[in-house]
């Protein structure tokens, strides 16, 4: 039998898989065919649906008021300014610069976990943010002075993204302790589309579907189905048996799978705009990234007495 830490990384696994696939495949269509904040809207409208199906039906469990706060904080961090911040990010840079940048969210994590969580912060975690730092800070201020499709400020929301979303483990956390994944993730996503109703309702009601093509409705059922539903389940399992510091390592696999996808669109589709996107200094930024994070997971030698 599959014990549970081992179902929990193959869920990370999954989901880190869709995440890089998402980077390409929203991006293609924004701005034309919908915008950002009305995208959003529809996948956290879509999720709400799916995930409170599964509550009523399957997970009879309440919620003790005092609980609600932090679900409250969990939906503003995860459900909808990650979200927003991300769509306006991946809206204006390339999406081999949002999947770089957004490797820092293991370090964001640790800096999260040791003020929350009281995570001792150790030599190898020192050396591996400063290394990580350095790395997403670097990529994100030559966005602004390189040829494809990246951009400074789209840089920043992805920066900006990566840090709710780090926040957003963390603070989960406490809650999977106590709670059904089903439950936690319903109540986030119920408050995430709260929180964007008032700037999304008018834009999604903009929306022209009428120019909607059949890749337009798939690129939407990937992003709801796929990129928030299942991912979202993966990562909320995977925080019930793994810690929030494993469970964004895996963030490390996004650029990967990035990588690979914008490279078979270059080259086998001929994008010239996608080819332009991957170069010596990205390529880079992301192994200087990836070397802090692999420093920071390198478990601290316990001293034995002789």
């Amino acid at each position: 039998m599959i014990k549970n830490t081992t179902k929990a990384h193959l869920a990370l696994l999954g989901a880190n898989i869709i995440y890089g696939a998402n980077y390409i495949i929203a991006k293609g269509v924004m701005p034309n065919k919908i915008g950002p904040t009305a995208f959003v809207f529809i996948r956290l409208a879509g999720c709400v649906l799916l995930f409170w199906t599964l509550k009523l039906l399957f997970i009879k469990e309440k919620v003790e008021k005092k609980d609600f706060l932090m679900l409250a904080l969990c939906g503003l961090f995860g459900g909808a300014a990650n979200q927003m911040l991300f769509f306006h990010g991946i809206n204006l840079t390339s999406p081999i610069d949002a999947s770089i940048i957004t490797t820092a969210t293991p370090v964001i994590v640790l800096i999260f976990s040791y003020f929350i969580l009281k995570e001792r912060i150790t030599k190898n975690k020192v050396i591996g943010i400063s290394m990580a730092g350095a790395g997403a800070i670097f990529l994100i201020l030559y966005g602004n002075k390189t040829d494809g499709t990246s951009s400074l400020l789209g840089n920043f929301f992805v920066l900006l993204n990566a840090s709710s979303y780090g926040l957003y483990l963390v603070l989960a956390r406490t809650l999977m302790k106590k709670y059904h994944a089903i439950t936690v993730v319903s109540w986030i996503f119920l408050f995430g589309f709260m929180y964007v109703l008032p700037f999304g309702l008018n834009d999604f009601l903009n929306t022209n579907f009428e120019a909607f093509t059949i890749n337009t409705y798939l690129t939407i059922g990937y992003v709801v189905l796929f990129t928030t539903f299942f991912a979202y389940l993966f990562n909320i399992f995977a925080l019930k048996h793994l810690p929030p510091s494993i469970t964004s390592s895996y963030t490390y696999l996004q650029p990967v799978v990035s990588f690979l996808i914008v490279t078979l669109m270059a080259h086998t589709f001929m994008n010239d705009v996608y080819a332009k996107d991957i170069n010596l200094i990205k390529i880079s930024s992301c192994v200087v990234v990836a070397a802090g994070v692999y420093i920071i997971s390198k478990p601290s030698k316990v001293k034995t007495a002789k």
